[in-house]
Protein backbone atom coordinates (compact mmCIF):
# COMPACT_ATOMS: atom_id res chain seq x y z
CA UNK A 1 0.00 0.00 0.00
CA UNK A 2 3.08 2.16 0.70
CA UNK A 3 4.61 1.81 -2.67
CA UNK A 4 1.13 2.41 -4.17
CA UNK A 5 0.73 5.32 -2.60
CA UNK A 6 4.01 6.87 -3.57
CA UNK A 7 3.73 5.44 -7.22
CA UNK A 8 0.30 7.13 -7.41
CA UNK A 9 0.98 10.58 -5.98
CA UNK A 10 4.24 10.47 -8.19
CA UNK A 11 2.31 9.89 -11.15
CA UNK A 12 0.23 13.09 -10.22
CA UNK A 13 3.00 14.99 -9.65
CA UNK A 14 3.96 14.15 -13.35
CA UNK A 15 0.84 14.78 -15.08
CA UNK A 16 1.10 18.08 -13.33
CA UNK A 17 4.36 18.90 -14.65
CA UNK A 18 3.62 17.68 -17.91
CA UNK A 19 0.86 19.49 -18.63
CA UNK A 20 2.49 22.70 -17.17
CA UNK A 21 5.39 22.17 -19.35
CA UNK A 22 3.18 21.76 -22.91
CA UNK A 23 0.80 23.63 -21.92
CA UNK A 24 -1.83 21.16 -22.22
CA UNK A 25 -0.11 19.63 -25.80
CA UNK A 26 1.55 16.59 -26.14
CA UNK A 27 5.18 16.11 -26.21
CA UNK A 28 7.68 14.16 -27.23
CA UNK A 29 9.69 11.44 -24.92
CA UNK A 30 12.79 12.68 -23.83
CA UNK A 31 15.75 11.30 -26.18
CA UNK A 32 19.23 11.56 -25.96
CA UNK A 33 18.38 14.85 -23.10
CA UNK A 34 21.27 14.56 -20.70
CA UNK A 35 24.20 12.11 -19.52
CA UNK A 36 27.21 12.07 -17.73
CA UNK A 37 31.19 12.00 -17.94
CA UNK A 38 32.58 9.89 -15.19
CA UNK A 39 36.12 9.87 -13.76
CA UNK A 40 37.07 7.44 -11.42
CA UNK A 41 39.97 7.15 -9.05
CA UNK A 42 41.87 4.75 -10.88
CA UNK A 43 42.08 5.81 -14.23
CA UNK A 44 38.73 4.51 -15.45
CA UNK A 45 36.71 6.73 -17.52
CA UNK A 46 32.74 5.88 -18.13
CA UNK A 47 30.77 8.05 -20.89
CA UNK A 48 27.16 7.31 -21.04
CA UNK A 49 24.03 9.17 -22.40
CA UNK A 50 20.43 8.68 -21.40
CA UNK A 51 18.71 7.32 -24.60
CA UNK A 52 15.11 7.92 -23.45
CA UNK A 53 13.07 8.61 -20.49
CA UNK A 54 9.42 7.64 -19.84
CA UNK A 55 7.13 6.57 -17.95
CA UNK A 56 4.80 3.40 -17.72
CA UNK A 57 1.34 3.10 -16.38
CA UNK A 58 -1.89 5.66 -16.24
CA UNK A 59 -1.20 9.34 -15.88
CA UNK A 60 -2.48 10.08 -11.81
CA UNK A 61 -2.89 6.26 -11.13
CA UNK A 62 0.06 3.89 -11.32
CA UNK A 63 3.03 5.71 -12.66
CA UNK A 64 6.79 3.98 -13.03
CA UNK A 65 9.27 5.97 -14.16
CA UNK A 66 11.91 4.08 -16.94
CA UNK A 67 15.25 5.19 -18.11
CA UNK A 68 17.24 3.34 -20.63
CA UNK A 69 21.05 4.44 -21.02
CA UNK A 70 23.78 3.78 -23.39
CA UNK A 71 27.42 3.70 -22.86
CA UNK A 72 31.02 3.30 -23.04
CA UNK A 73 34.10 2.61 -20.93
CA UNK A 74 37.75 3.10 -21.41
CA UNK A 75 40.90 2.04 -19.70
CA UNK A 76 43.12 4.03 -21.53
CA UNK A 77 44.47 5.86 -18.67
CA UNK A 78 45.25 2.89 -16.72
CA UNK A 79 46.42 -0.04 -18.79
CA UNK A 80 49.09 -0.22 -21.06
CA UNK A 81 50.82 -2.00 -23.40
CA UNK A 82 47.31 -3.66 -24.83
CA UNK A 83 46.76 -5.48 -21.72
CA UNK A 84 43.30 -6.63 -20.97
CA UNK A 85 41.99 -6.56 -17.36
CA UNK A 86 39.00 -7.10 -15.02
CA UNK A 87 39.85 -4.74 -12.44
CA UNK A 88 36.81 -2.08 -13.93
CA UNK A 89 33.98 -4.40 -13.05
CA UNK A 90 34.85 -3.77 -9.36
CA UNK A 91 33.85 -0.40 -10.24
CA UNK A 92 30.99 -1.18 -12.46
CA UNK A 93 29.40 -3.29 -9.59
CA UNK A 94 29.18 -0.58 -7.03
CA UNK A 95 28.21 2.14 -9.59
CA UNK A 96 24.75 2.16 -10.87
CA UNK A 97 25.03 3.91 -13.74
CA UNK A 98 27.03 1.97 -15.91
CA UNK A 99 26.79 -0.74 -18.72
CA UNK A 100 26.87 -0.69 -22.16
CA UNK A 101 23.06 -0.82 -21.80
CA UNK A 102 21.38 -0.38 -18.52
CA UNK A 103 17.72 -0.19 -18.10
CA UNK A 104 15.79 0.94 -14.45
CA UNK A 105 12.95 2.52 -12.54
CA UNK A 106 13.90 4.86 -9.97
CA UNK A 107 13.06 7.53 -8.71
CA UNK A 108 13.36 10.73 -5.36
CA UNK A 109 10.60 10.75 -3.09
CA UNK A 110 10.45 13.64 -0.68
CA UNK A 111 9.13 13.36 2.50
CA UNK A 112 6.72 16.16 3.11
CA UNK A 113 4.64 16.45 -0.68
CA UNK A 114 2.80 20.08 0.07
CA UNK A 115 6.27 21.63 1.43
CA UNK A 116 6.85 24.64 -1.14
CA UNK A 117 10.36 25.55 -1.03
CA UNK A 118 13.60 24.04 -2.53
CA UNK A 119 14.88 22.56 1.24
CA UNK A 120 13.87 18.82 1.14
CA UNK A 121 14.05 15.58 3.01
CA UNK A 122 13.65 12.27 0.97
CA UNK A 123 14.46 9.04 -0.03
CA UNK A 124 15.80 7.47 -3.40
CA UNK A 125 15.81 3.96 -4.69
CA UNK A 126 16.67 2.62 -8.21
CA UNK A 127 16.20 -1.28 -9.47
CA UNK A 128 17.99 -2.10 -12.83
CA UNK A 129 19.45 -4.48 -15.16
CA UNK A 130 22.61 -3.68 -16.99
CA UNK A 131 25.11 -5.27 -19.81
CA UNK A 132 28.51 -5.75 -18.46
CA UNK A 133 31.63 -7.25 -19.72
CA UNK A 134 34.75 -9.00 -19.24
CA UNK A 135 37.70 -10.28 -20.56
CA UNK A 136 38.61 -14.02 -20.48
CA UNK A 137 41.60 -14.97 -17.98
CA UNK A 138 43.38 -18.04 -19.73
CA UNK A 139 47.02 -19.09 -20.15
CA UNK A 140 48.52 -16.83 -23.14
CA UNK A 141 48.72 -20.15 -25.36
CA UNK A 142 44.68 -20.27 -25.50
CA UNK A 143 43.42 -18.25 -28.10
CA UNK A 144 40.30 -17.17 -26.44
CA UNK A 145 42.32 -15.74 -23.51
CA UNK A 146 41.48 -11.77 -24.13
CA UNK A 147 38.06 -12.07 -25.57
CA UNK A 148 35.49 -9.79 -24.52
CA UNK A 149 32.36 -11.47 -22.85
CA UNK A 150 29.09 -9.64 -22.20
CA UNK A 151 26.76 -10.45 -19.06
CA UNK A 152 23.67 -9.32 -17.16
CA UNK A 153 24.18 -7.88 -13.56
CA UNK A 154 20.87 -7.02 -11.51
CA UNK A 155 21.23 -3.91 -9.07
CA UNK A 156 19.82 -1.75 -6.93
CA UNK A 157 19.65 0.66 -4.49
CA UNK A 158 18.10 2.66 -1.36
CA UNK A 159 19.09 5.75 0.92
CA UNK A 160 18.43 8.98 1.90
CA UNK A 161 18.21 12.14 0.19
CA UNK A 162 18.88 15.85 1.45
CA UNK A 163 18.62 18.86 -1.01
CA UNK A 164 18.89 23.00 -0.98
CA UNK A 165 19.26 25.48 -2.80
CA UNK A 166 22.51 26.39 -4.90
CA UNK A 167 22.88 29.71 -6.96
CA UNK A 168 25.56 32.24 -8.87
CA UNK A 169 25.25 35.75 -6.98
CA UNK A 170 25.08 37.07 -10.39
CA UNK A 171 21.94 35.28 -11.16
CA UNK A 172 19.26 35.34 -8.58
CA UNK A 173 16.84 33.92 -11.26
CA UNK A 174 18.71 30.57 -12.55
CA UNK A 175 17.72 28.97 -9.06
CA UNK A 176 19.84 25.36 -8.86
CA UNK A 177 20.15 22.66 -5.96
CA UNK A 178 22.94 21.51 -4.05
CA UNK A 179 22.19 17.71 -2.78
CA UNK A 180 23.69 15.03 -0.56
CA UNK A 181 23.07 10.83 -0.87
CA UNK A 182 23.24 8.50 1.59
CA UNK A 183 22.75 4.93 -0.17
CA UNK A 184 23.39 1.13 0.46
CA UNK A 185 23.48 -0.60 -3.34
CA UNK A 186 23.78 -4.35 -4.10
CA UNK A 187 24.27 -5.94 -7.61
CA UNK A 188 23.94 -9.45 -8.51
CA UNK A 189 25.64 -12.24 -11.48
CA UNK A 190 25.44 -15.65 -12.14
CA UNK A 191 28.21 -17.11 -10.84
CA UNK A 192 28.49 -19.53 -13.92
CA UNK A 193 29.11 -16.23 -16.05
CA UNK A 194 31.60 -15.04 -13.89
CA UNK A 195 33.48 -18.17 -13.18
CA UNK A 196 33.58 -18.28 -17.40
CA UNK A 197 35.64 -15.00 -16.94
CA UNK A 198 37.80 -15.69 -14.74
CA UNK A 199 37.28 -19.86 -14.26
CA UNK A 200 39.34 -19.89 -10.81
CA UNK A 201 37.11 -17.54 -9.29
CA UNK A 202 35.08 -18.61 -6.41
CA UNK A 203 32.00 -16.90 -5.93
CA UNK A 204 28.70 -16.17 -5.35
CA UNK A 205 28.22 -13.30 -7.49
CA UNK A 206 26.69 -11.13 -5.17
CA UNK A 207 28.64 -7.77 -4.11
CA UNK A 208 27.28 -4.52 -2.04
CA UNK A 209 28.17 -1.59 -0.41
CA UNK A 210 27.45 1.97 0.08
CA UNK A 211 28.06 5.11 -1.06
CA UNK A 212 28.21 8.92 0.06
CA UNK A 213 27.72 11.43 -2.48
CA UNK A 214 27.09 15.19 -2.94
CA UNK A 215 26.38 17.23 -5.94
CA UNK A 216 25.76 20.67 -7.46
CA UNK A 217 23.16 21.45 -10.38
CA UNK A 218 22.75 24.89 -11.70
CA UNK A 219 21.11 25.53 -15.59
CA UNK A 220 23.53 26.21 -17.95
CA UNK A 221 26.04 27.14 -15.12
CA UNK A 222 27.45 23.55 -12.99
CA UNK A 223 26.12 20.22 -12.65
CA UNK A 224 28.31 17.72 -11.08
CA UNK A 225 28.96 15.27 -8.12
CA UNK A 226 31.59 13.94 -6.01
CA UNK A 227 30.50 10.02 -4.56
CA UNK A 228 32.78 7.67 -2.18
CA UNK A 229 32.12 4.15 -2.39
CA UNK A 230 33.01 1.27 -0.10
CA UNK A 231 32.32 -1.91 -0.42
CA UNK A 232 30.75 -4.21 2.82
CA UNK A 233 31.58 -7.60 -0.10
CA UNK A 234 34.18 -6.45 -2.64
CA UNK A 235 34.76 -8.84 -5.68
CA UNK A 236 37.37 -11.33 -5.16
CA UNK A 237 40.06 -9.87 -7.60
CA UNK A 238 40.07 -6.75 -6.17
CA UNK A 239 41.82 -5.43 -3.31
CA UNK A 240 40.67 -1.83 -3.06
CA UNK A 241 38.01 -1.81 -1.63
CA UNK A 242 37.59 1.67 -1.92
CA UNK A 243 35.87 3.83 -5.35
CA UNK A 244 36.05 7.23 -5.73
CA UNK A 245 33.65 9.13 -8.48
CA UNK A 246 34.02 12.56 -9.50
CA UNK A 247 31.39 13.23 -12.55
CA UNK A 248 30.27 16.12 -15.53
CA UNK A 249 26.38 15.63 -16.11
CA UNK A 250 25.00 17.32 -18.86
CA UNK A 251 21.62 18.67 -20.13
CA UNK A 252 20.29 19.22 -23.43
CA UNK A 253 16.54 20.32 -22.34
Amino acid sequence: MLCLCTFKSFGQQALAKAKSDSGGRNQKPEMFTSGFLDVINDGQVNASARFVKLFIGEPGRLCIPLSIYSGVTSNNFRESGGKKSNEHLSNNFINPLTGLINASVGHTVFFDTTQAGITRLGYVYQLGERLLHGYKVGDATDPTTGKPINFLNVYSFAGLYFQTGAWDKNDLQNMGIFWLSLRYIGCYSREDKLQEIMPALLTDGLYHGYSIGAGIEINNLLNMKLLFYEYLKRPEWNYNSTVYQFSFNYSLK
